[in-house]
């Protein structure tokens, strides 16, 4: 990759990272529409750069990051998606990731569940809250959504986001919790392909990597700001309806 492509790539991750229109969807996409190949650096690229955009979430929240209860209710979101990211490596690595067609599908499908699910989440009489008064068991039913993400397309932020609105958790805090749990789950993931891959990449790779890196953190840590912000007065609809358009489009100018 280039540097051109290297920082277009990290934007794409940073913006994307926290909102519900998945991340690793758009590199996917983005990635054909620049023409970069879908080699074992680069899937390792897509998945190592999203610790900096995770590094803006602790700098962010790192004063909840403190609270032991929130730790707690990490843990229990976490095991789901620990447990099926660690048995389908292989095959999410070199199956799922860098399919067009599967996510293509999965964002046009979660596109239509984030409108429906929103539509029905406002007529609820939903009261604010704070992620450290989230339950247990909710945190454990946001983790079985969040494992679901393994799907390119799907977005982890927007399956917690959308398991969190299903169980009656308002929106900021809702998008909060998702932005917390992508902590233990990128950083495991990254760790897990650092682990395979023995980081056994050239020094110009290595160098890509690094500006990746902080590319990814400053796009994400102004990406989060923006979305807290928004959400105070509106709901995730545009963003469905986004997930529906992006799909479409792509489909009719790369896969038709």
């Amino acid at each position: 990759m280039n540097l051109v492509q290297t920082l277009i790539l990290s934007f794409t991750e940073g913006v994307s990272e926290f909102l519900p229109v998945s991340s690793t969807g758009h590199l996917v996409l983005v990635s054909q529409i620049l023409g970069v190949i879908q080699t074992e650096f680069v899937k390792s690229f897509e998945i190592i750069i999203q610790l900096g955009a995770i590094l803006a979430v602790v700098i962010l929240y790192y004063k909840k990051l403190l609270d032991k209860k929130v730790w707690l209710q990490i843990f229990l979101a976490f095991i789901p998606s620990a447990t099926v990211g660690f048995i389908l490596y292989k095959f999410i690595k070199d199956i799922l990731i860098g399919n067009s067609w599967i996510t293509v599908i999965a964002m046009l499908l979660g596109g239509i569940a984030f409108i429906l699910i929103e539509i029905w989440h406002r007529k609820k009489d939903i009261v604010p809250t704070s992620i450290e008064k989230i339950s247990n068991k909710n945190a454990f039913i946001i983790g079985l959504f969040q494992s679901v993400s393994i799907i390119p397309g799907v977005s982890r932020a927007g399956s917690t986001i959308l398991g969190a609105l299903i169980v009656g958790i308002d929106r900021k805090t809702a998008a909060e919790f998702s932005f917390i749990l992508a902590v233990p789950t990128i950083a495991g993931a990254s760790a897990l392909d650092i682990f395979e891959t023995k980081l056994s990449f050239s020094s110009s790779e290595l160098i890509t990597l690094i500006i990746g890196f902080i590319a990814s953190f400053i796009f994400a840590y102004l990406s989060v700001k923006w979305l807290i912000k928004y959400l105070q007065k509106h709901s995730f609809i545009a963003f469905g309806v986004y997930r529906i358009i992006a799909s479409v489009v792509f489909y009719l100018i790369f896969l038709r």
